[in-house]
């Protein structure tokens, strides 16, 4: 059971028995019509398939042929589907390739030719299933345990590994579901004071009449309910980080507190009158815009100049060059193994749709839609549609003669704005020989 499985769609009996034989290094399945074909994918999920386009109930055509093709592909993408037929070869093979089918054999049937046709088909799938394992094994994360490989996000983490060793505040500043409190993590792991406390706090997550409490700790008795002392997250955070999250969302009575510790480095619980001396790095974040709000009267600029230090502004998804597909595909691999093993991968319409998309909720909203799609998805691969995304228009694909030639216009244009047509000065410019540009203007169909 080992063996690579190869399912042979043939309703000729005597056929059958030869492949069968022929492939007897292989765990052979044979199915005779659509159904048969189609339970076989499911149950045994095979690496390659022959498929006879010839099947009943049109023997003599291509109909049923094709439609188990395209139910093949729906239910398993992957797979490597070799098409056999003698109607109309020709027409047939560039159809059977356009809709997908790994390759096409004519009839009559070669079985050392297609042998070889065959070997190289389990080759290939091999090939791919161990690209996908070395892409999973070797997932690129980078600083806080992030995943990206735009040049936008690469220049944010530069700066926190460098601002990471220097004991400063520093301010996040980026929409929600960018990753805020990730970097902050990152951040005082690369710090030297990673092996102390790292202690997020939610400004805006708990209620004005406790924020004070939680921020500050407080003595046993010091209001109804107040059973016992509680040291404070600031407490909690001695000589670590203390993520302060949402910090716009703090109310002007506690932003007064809170720029007393930053001036001081001491605490007084709630109810107490003793100051404690605390010794920690603030980080904070905040998705508002703080500046607006400084000039509004709403945030203390004086506290403001205080977590700001070093201020760091993360971008949307949207921003990030070729971070959304990255982050799909990783998110796919996450989340199969839990909740969909049957799920392999990504289809290459996703990945289009998810690049192309604006990602309004960020990472957040994207790792959403990636694991309702795994739980939903039909086939071994995720779609467009699976992510919800199907609206879209289709993405065009990134052709690098398209990227240099527009390029090329642009450069070209700018030139000879600059030197007012005059093409000597334009190809000086452009660092080339006149001829070259005359050739240039001639291929674009541009006029100097």
């Amino acid at each position: 059971m080992s063996r690579p499985v190869l399912l042979v769609v043939e309703d000729d009996p005597g056929l059958q028995r030869q492949l069968r034989w022929a492939y007897d290094g292989h765990q052979v399945v044979v199915a005779g019509d659509r159904a048969e074909a189609l339970a076989a994918v499911a149950e045994h999920a095979p690496a390659v398939v022959t498929l006879d386009l010839g099947l009943p109930p049109d023997p003599d055509g291509t109909g049923e042929g094709f439609a188990t093709l395209h139910a093949i592909l729906a239910a398993a993408p992957g797979t490597k589907v070799i098409v056999a037929s003698g109607h109309g070869a020709r027409a047939s093979a560039l159809q059977a390739i356009a809709d997908g089918a790994w390759d096409f054999y004519a009839k009559p049937i070669d079985i050392d030719q297609l042998g070889l046709i065959v070997a190289r088909a389990f080759h290939v799938h091999a090939l791919e299933a161990e690209n996908r394992r070395l892409v999973a094994a070797a997932a690129p994360s980078g600083f806080g345990g992030m995943v990206y490989a735009s040049p936008e996000m690469t220049a944010v983490t530069r700066t926190l590994e460098r601002v990471a060793p220097a004991d400063v505040s520093v301010l996040l500043l980026g929409a929600s579901g960018t990753g805020k409190e990730l970097l902050a993590r990152g951040l005082h792991a690369a710090s030297r004071r990673a092996g102390r406390p790292f202690v997020p706090l939610h400004c805006a997550a708990i209620p004005e009449p406790l924020l004070e409490s939680e921020l500050f700790g407080h003595e046993k008795g010091a209001f109804t309910g107040a059973v016992r002392t509680v040291e404070g997250k600031i407490e909690q955070a001695a000589g670590g980080t203390l993520f302060l999250d949402e910090i716009g969302d703090v109310p002007p009575a506690i932003q007064v507190k809170l720029l007393r510790f930053l001036q001081e480095r001491v605490v007084e619980r709630v109810g107490g009158r003793r100051p404690i001396t605390v010794d920690c790095r603030v980080v904070a974040a905040t998705h508002r815009d703080v500046d607006a709000m400084v000039a509004d009267g709403r945030f203390r600029e004086d506290l403001y100049y205080r977590l700001a230090e070093i201020v760091v502004r993360i971008p949307a998804l949207a921003e990030r060059t070729g971070d959304a597909a990255l982050l799909v595909r990783h998110f796919v691999t996450r989340y199969a193994t839990a909740l969909n093993p049957r799920v392999t991968g990504l289809a290459p319409d996703a990945r289009a749709a998810a690049d192309a998309w604006r990602w309004p909720g960020n990472v957040r909203e994207l790792e959403n839609r990636v694991k309702r799609a795994v739980i939903l998805a039909e086939g071994r691969r995720v779609t467009a549609a699976d992510l919800d995304l199907a609206a879209l228009p289709d993405a065009e694909p990134i052709k690098l003669r398209h990227v240099r030639e527009t390029a090329d216009r642009r450069a070209i244009a700018r030139a000879l704005a600059r030197t007012d047509g005059n093409i000597a000065g334009a190809s000086r410019l452009l660092g080339i020989s006149r001829p070259t540009l005359y050739d240039l203007l001639k291929g674009y169909d541009l006029q100097a």
